[in-house]
């Protein structure tokens, strides 16, 4: 069980001196939440109209047991045993330590860990979902303990447990700038009876993550021209290609078989995820080639959305990766 902190009562009116033992907060309906007095604060006169304010007849002084610690330093230890690259700390707040990201990046989060800590009595330790991209300042993880001081075997216990899993259980991975080749078929594009609109969607979304398309490049509903055009973006040493259009079933639907053409070992075709669900995932080497179906020109995320910044995070797709889709992919119907 978690031991009560041993508090000793005190009128406000007799407490200038004395120091307080946690943060007072102060609530103004419509207006304002947070910190009034932080912890540690030794009251003067001053305080005491404002402590009366927010309710406060009487304080409490801490008297800390032997072999305890209070839950500040308990949410930093916390925070610095699950933390990886790409997190900055917060300075304790009421006692919750919350990790921000660094940079922009992408968040991973090893769940079973999480899972585990948690099961500690006392423990608090909440995580966004992995593989999201965040921004710099993003909340990625906070936490904290349960009540106001825990004994300091059970942080100890928590950080050798922290230890035993393999790489960080909370960081943020930058994204590295590579260079994408895009390839987008299709006749009616090829010929310039409709516009693209490929280009403009994946640019947007390969720029957002601090990657640059290099080139884009477009071919008839040809097998072998959409292969050579893939080669060519091999030989010139893109890091990415990209290759739109053409990714059903209908008979004059040459991509996936131009993708697998060229060489490249195919990870999977076709994922769970709706919309996406047409995807290919190819590598040709250390080159990942990915097959875009036509829900990337209009849908805002799709599997393409998925895949794109693991592997801007130099990550390589994993067939799993792509058949796991299925719980949680309906995202529009």
């Amino acid at each position: 069980m978690v031991e009560k902190p041993k508090l000793k009562e005190v009128p406000v009116r007799e407490a200038i001196g004395m120091m307080l033992p946690h943060d007072m907060t102060q609530i103004l309906p419509g207006e304002f939440k947070g910190r009034l007095f932080k912890k540690g604060h030794v009251v003067t006169e001053a305080d005491i109209e404002p402590l009366l304010s927010i309710g406060k007849e009487h304080i409490y002084v801490l008297e800390m047991p032997e072999g305890f610690i209070h839950e500040e330093e308990a949410g930093l230890r916390i925070a610095r045993a699950v933390s990886g690259g790409g997190l900055v700390l917060t300075e304790p707040y009421e006692g919750k330590v919350s990790m921000k990201a660094k940079h922009l990046g992408l968040a991973k989060v090893h769940e079973e860990a999480v899972h585990e800590l948690n099961e500690l009595e006392g423990i608090a330790f909440s995580t966004i979902y992995g593989d999201q991209v965040v921004q710099p300042g993003q909340t990625v993880a906070a936490t904290r303990i349960i009540p106001l001081i825990m004994e300091e075997a059970r942080i100890e216990r928590l950080e050798e447990l922290a230890r035993q899993f393999s790489g960080p259980i909370v960081e943020v991975k930058p994204f590295l700038k590579k260079r994408v080749g895009l390839v987008t078929t299709g006749g009616e594009v090829f010929s310039g009876r409709i516009s693209d609109k490929f280009g403009p969607a994946i640019r947007s979304k390969v720029e957002a993550l601090g990657s640059v398309v290099v080139e884009q490049r477009f071919a008839p509903d040809d097998k072998e021209l959409i292969e050579q055009e893939i080669i060519r973006f091999l030989d010139e040493g893109v890091d990415l290609i990209l290759v739109t259009g053409g990714m059903s079933v209908d008979p004059d639907d040459r991509t996936p078989g131009a993708i697998a053409g060229t060489g490249a070992k195919v990870v999977r075709y076709g994922t769970p995820m709706l919309p996406g669900s047409m995807l290919m995932v190819a590598y040709k080497g250390d080159i990942p080639i990915l097959g875009l179906p036509g829900a990337v020109m209009h849908e805002p995320f799709t599997s393409f959305d998925v895949f794109l910044p693991r592997i801007l995070a130099g990550e390589k797709i994993a067939e799993q990766d792509m058949t796991r889709l299925g719980y949680g992919g309906l995202r529009k119907c």
